[in-house]
């Protein structure tokens, strides 16, 4: 079975938190992306903001 088809067996499960759990979870994927493809000095400058 999908999925999907685990989701529609529970009551109240519209579209809405389905589109709101995957734009969470695209969210935080582009995000790890961004840090692996990054600089790593900029990685470390940021980490320092809130000690400066």
């Amino acid at each position: 079975m999908k999925f999907i088809h685990y989701l529609e067996k529970i009551t109240g499960v519209s579209i809405y938190p389905l589109t709101s759990f995957v734009l969470f979870g695209l969210f935080f994927l582009v995000m790890l992306i961004w840090v692996l493809k990054s600089d790593k000095k900029l990685i470390h400058d940021i980490s320092r903001i809130p000690l400066d």
